[in-house]
């Protein structure tokens, strides 16, 4: 448990990028929900609220007394050509104005994290440590008209920030990225890292 990550996310990309960057995880559930958060408030504000949110849902099991363990969550939100808030699409209908509506535009995305160490005390979890980071970038992804409903049936679409899958099968419609590339798929890894790094997780590989 000492070194457990608890991720609270059922973000399929999101699990993808530790995996890749082999950050061993957990997954925990999280019952948050974020349609009480405050949506008219500018981007960055939006995702940092959110993430932090998230932290406060995150339902953790039991432990010993004094065991610790780290715990991350994560909000990614865009805004759309009217510089509205734009989270994930309700339905596939939806999911198809949103990729319309922004194609040949570069919108302005933010991903936001919240990353805890805990330490387990009178038999419940307490906050040791907790830094929160919010990561911008900005891209232009753009599908045909007539790729649109394969990019559906084909990527992570549906269940992602605007409709915008820029991984795996939705790498081919990014056509232009200023920023973090892994922020736009859903958690900036540099930045994740960098965070970890400053509150131990990684203090046993890197005395080796």
């Amino acid at each position: 448990m000492q070194h457990t990550l608890f991720l609270g996310s059922k973000s399929q990309s999101r699990q993808m990028l530790l995996r890749e960057a082999q950050i061993p995880f957990v997954l925990a559930n999280q019952d948050a929900d974020e349609s009480v958060c405050d949506w008219n408030v500018p981007l960055e504000q939006a995702v940092a609220a959110i993430a932090a949110y998230k932290m406060e849902h995150v339902i953790l099991p039991h432990s010993t007394q004094g065991d610790r363990c780290f715990v991350l969550t994560a909000d990614t939100l865009s805004t759309d050509v009217h510089g509205k808030l734009n989270g994930k699409p309700a339905d596939r209908a939806d999911a198809i104005k949103k990729i319309k509506d922004n194609k040949n535009s570069m919108i302005h995305l933010a991903t936001a994290f919240c990353i805890e160490r805990k330490i387990y005390h009178n038999g419940a979890w307490q906050q040791e440590a907790r830094i929160e980071r919010v990561v911008s970038a900005h891209y232009l992804f753009d599908v045909p008209d007539e790729w649109i409903d394969i990019y559906l049936e084909k990527s992570w679409g549906l269940t992602a920030s605007g409709a915008v899958a820029i991984e795996l099968f939705g790498s081919q419609f990014l056509k232009t990225i200023d920023g973090s590339y892994t922020t736009i798929i859903g958690l900036p890894l540099f930045e994740v890292r960098e965070v970890l790094t400053e509150l131990g997780f990684f203090d046993d590989m890197l005395a080796k």
